[in-house]
């Protein structure tokens, strides 16, 4: 580091001492990252051109893809138990620069898919003859909703925890009422059905990849997770089994009740009709009301992540020291600020176009995700990963397979309109670090020290060894550009 940049340097403030998370408000908030519910599943159907696709896909596509992604996340934020998550993967695989870019990448991807869920929410609202508001209005119910939901997060993320355990308990409940009221009308064969005239591929990859991906973004909290080298793995693990249920029951009992040729009627808000033909108004309202809520916690779960991502992209010094700064609740101010704007700006957007978008970015980051996971295993094979997925260096490289393949497959099927604009938000972010770089060399702004916290304010264990353990993650995350070729080498 130079002279001019040192003394941009400073060590981390004093931070406040939020309460912890622990296992069941991080299943929830996972929950949260990932789904939410069935609401935003029904174009699956319509794209799919029936209920064959959508059914095989929530069977098979969780193997694929969201159980190696999920796997990875355990793995790698048990080691790395900070709030920079996937970033810090990324910078002890490849350095600073790709993980500035993964972290700026990611971070746009989900201020994108926050974006949507005040459409989802108003989309509900107006779905099955319900309240249809006019644009101007319409504006100021966004910009009213993010502003409430942005102080909540604020308050703590303690708070927002509880608050997704209770969201997902009232979210869920609609549909069991739905399944039992469907289960007498339904007919197995219509789940068969299947029409390829009315396949829609590029609707339906997007679909799918969106419901099914996001693992990665609550690594970004295992900073606030009480003994995230345990908690992590077990919250995970519980997350999915509830992920792929919430899909797949909800989309058996309404495919199954309602008949094959209801199929293009499947689209965004669709439930709350399925709910009215299968059980009548109240449980149109109900799952409405449901809708609402679950659209409140994944705007949460997904500010949370996104928010804590910033600051610990702070606490490593790849952005200003400002984006470190907490609240008397423990809650990065300016990280949620910068996301929440973010989000308004972004609100315009219709619903294909944001899905679209943030999938291709974010299957970008993805990819450095899985490579940095391969790299790390060969790379440094004795580094200290509490939980260990049980294969392989060479396994874990043909576990990466499917998932490279499937993220391929949705790039591949993008627009040209959306490959040009996600080039440019990658030209930006390149352009973005330099500017950076060239701040923390000529000390225009404060940075911290490109530490991992390891106090009891950020993800510690009590375990004797623990620190030690960390002590070795902080090598690796602060070994500069020549060490890792020397090591690579020695290999």
């Amino acid at each position: 580091m130079t002279g001019a940049a040192a003394a941009a340097v400073v060590d981390p403030p004093a931070a406040p001492l939020p309460r912890r998370l622990t296992v069941l408000p991080l299943i929830a908030l996972i929950f949260y990252d990932v789904s939410g519910g069935p609401f935003g599943i029904e174009d699956s159907v319509r794209a799919g051109g029936g209920a064959l696709l959508p059914i095989l896909g929530f069977l098979i596509l969780p193997v694929l893809w969201s159980l190696p992604e999920a796997l990875v996340t355990a793995e790698l934020a048990s080691a790395f138990p900070t709030n920079a998550g996937y970033v810090a993967w990324v910078s002890a695989a490849f350095g600073p620069a790709a993980a500035f870019l993964v972290g700026f990448s990611k971070w746009a991807s989900g201020t994108l898919d926050n974006a949507l869920y005040p459409v989802l929410f108003l989309d509900y609202l107006r779905s099955g003859g319900g309240v249809a508001l006019p644009h101007p209005v319409r504006s100021l119910a966004v910009l009213a909703l993010t502003a409430a939901l942005t102080y909540l997060n604020y308050r703590g993320l303690h708070i927002v925890g509880l608050s997704a355990l209770a969201l997902t308990a009232f979210s869920l409940s609609p549909f069991l009422a739905l399944t039992v009221l469907a289960a007498p009308k339904i007919r197995p064969s219509r789940w068969l059905a299947f029409d390829a005239r009315a396949v829609d591929l590029r609707g339906y990859f997007n679909s799918m990849f969106w419901n099914l991906n996001f693992w990665d973004k609550a690594s970004t909290l295992a900073g606030e997770v009480e003994e995230p080298r345990k908690t992590f793995p077990k919250a995970v693990f519980g997350a999915v089994g509830l992920v792929v249920g919430a899909y797949l029951i909800p989309l058996l009992a309404g495919t199954g009740a309602l008949p094959s040729e209801t199929a293009a009627e499947w689209t965004d808000g669709f439930f709350s009709e399925v709910g009215l033909r299968i059980g009548g108004p109240w449980l149109r309202v109900w799952i409405q009301a449901a809708a609402a809520m679950s659209n409140m916690g994944l705007f949460e779960a997904e500010m949370s992540s996104d928010s804590f991502q910033l600051l610990g992209m702070a606490e490593m010094g790849m952005i200003p020291a400002i984006f470190a700064r907490r609240s008397k609740y423990g809650t990065p101010t300016f990280s949620i600020l910068c996301s929440a704007t973010g989000v308004v700006i972004l609100s315009f957007m219709s619903f294909q176009e944001i899905i679209e978008f943030l999938n291709f970015l974010y299957g970008l980051g993805m990819l450095a995700v899985f490579a940095a996971f391969v790299k790390l295993r060969f790379k440094n094979p004795d580094l200290t990963r509490p939980y260990r997925i049980p294969v392989g260096t060479t396994g874990a490289a043909v576990m990466c397979a499917p998932p490279v393949v499937l993220i391929t497959t949705v790039m591949c099927l993008a627009s040209a309109r959306t490959v040009l604009i996600n080039a440019a938000v990658v030209v930006a972010g390149v352009a973005l670090y330099y500017v950076v770089e060239h701040a923390k060399r000529h000390a225009w702004v404060e940075f911290l020290a490109p530490v991992p916290p390891a106090d009891s304010s950020h993800g510690s264990t009590t375990a004797p060894d623990a620190a030690a353990d960390l002590e070795d993650v902080r090598a690796g995350l602060l070994s500069d550009e020549s060490a890792d070729e020397e090591g690579s080498k020695v290999e």
